[in-house]
């Protein structure tokens, strides 16, 4: 799968309210830094969702996207590929209108569930990767 460039420029400009899963109050992993990017960077909302439901750094968590309350535009998936179709799933039944997955995390599959269904879809790249080489940050 090729990323649109328009896609990703539009998730990255136009949308507010990033739901990031596998964020945790882990500093060292890459989930952290993304989010504090996301929002230092590019004014982004982050909501941390992680299986321990716990607050981290100010972001309110929840343990499921079925927890978050409100609209989700972009979910953001931090976890291992074998475990991203079980997220784009959930981002489908909560109403997500995109679903981001991050750089090494693919899943054709549920990228095209998530497609089928009228989400957006990037796939195996990062929001600080992509909003530099787009001249956004």
């Amino acid at each position: 799968m090729t990323n649109d460039p328009d896609t990703i420029r539009t998730l990255l400009v136009d949308s507010q309210r990033w739901a990031v899963v596998g964020l945790s109050n882990n500093r060292r992993r890459v989930a952290y830094s993304i989010a504090g990017y996301l929002r230092d960077a590019l004014g982004k909302d982050i909501v941390a969702v992680h299986p321990a439901g716990e607050d981290v750094d100010g972001w309110r968590g929840y343990a499921s996207l079925a927890d978050v309350p409100g609209s989700i535009d972009v979910v953001d998936v931090f976890v291992r590929s074998e475990l991203a179709g079980a997220v784009v799933d959930d981002a489908i039944a909560a109403g997500a209108r995109a679903v981001w997955l991050q750089l090494g995390v693919v899943d054709e599959a549920a990228a095209q569930r998530a497609r089928d269904a009228g989400l957006a879809v990037v796939m195996d790249t990062c929001p600080a990767i992509e909003a530099p080489r787009l001249g956004l940050a």
